[in-house]
């Protein structure tokens, strides 16, 4: 069983796009009963509230399914009790650092480290406003993840 949590800021970009997406690569591989997959956010700015639009609206496009639900701080139960925390960036890290130190370092990894790519991290689309350049990393990222864990 693979347990893997993804990460961003306020859980309703980016980390709620790779959750789907990753969601939909293993169930199109007909490994979804062998995963738990995730995601939840380092801050507190958006707890409660449904996947950013534009998320939904480019997840719709690339036949992507997806679910509402409401966003969530990550915690030290989630840190536990799942193999790979998966985050977008540096300020992800940062955050995960802060609340949790140190202690589960072994389990965190930059989603772009799984991906061949020129950048080490996925821009934000709430700021960018490019939600395609943001989902072609995230992509890259769980295919990427899919290879190494398959």
């Amino acid at each position: 069983m693979h347990r893997i949590m993804f990460v961003c800021h306020g859980n309703i970009c980016r980390s709620t796009m790779a959750e789907f997406v990753m969601k939909h690569i293993v169930k199109s591989r007909g490994r979804e009963k062998d995963f738990v997959i995730d995601s939840t956010a380092t801050s507190l700015e958006e707890i409660g509230n449904d996947t950013h639009p534009g998320t939904k609206q480019k997840l719709r496009q690339e036949g992507i399914p997806f679910s509402r639900r409401a966003a969530r701080r990550i915690t030290r139960n989630d840190c536990e009790n799942f193999d790979l925390i998966i985050v977008m960036d540096q300020e992800n890290l940062w955050g995960l650092h802060r609340l949790f130190g140190n202690d589960y370092d072994d389990k965190i990894h930059l989603l772009l480290e799984y991906a061949p790519s020129n950048h080490s991290e996925v821009a934000d689309p709430w700021y960018t406003g490019n939600f395609d350049a943001t989902y072609e990393d995230v992509l890259a990222g769980c295919l990427g993840l899919w290879d190494k864990l398959d």
